[in-house]
């Protein structure tokens, strides 16, 4: 019963497209840690994540840098 639980949960997950479009030169280094937490490594990179609560807030962080698609 619980691989059924975890496979429909996992099927329901949101994934979120994002794409970093704005330089972070001129920022703090906060902002900077938190676009390569996210996996940014060139501008204009698209990286995908599950949304989750603690994702929403990285993106929060950062969200002038950055566009965000939900898929």
């Amino acid at each position: 019963m619980q691989a059924t639980t975890n496979e429909a949960t996992q099927a329901s997950v949101k994934r979120l497209s994002i794409r970093w479009v704005k330089s972070a030169i001129g920022y703090g280094v906060r902002q900077k840690r938190t676009l390569k937490a996210l996996g940014f490594t060139k501008l204009g990179q698209v990286v995908e994540h599950d949304d989750s609560p603690q994702m929403r807030g990285m993106l929060n962080a950062v969200i002038h840098l950055i566009e965000v698609e939900e898929k």
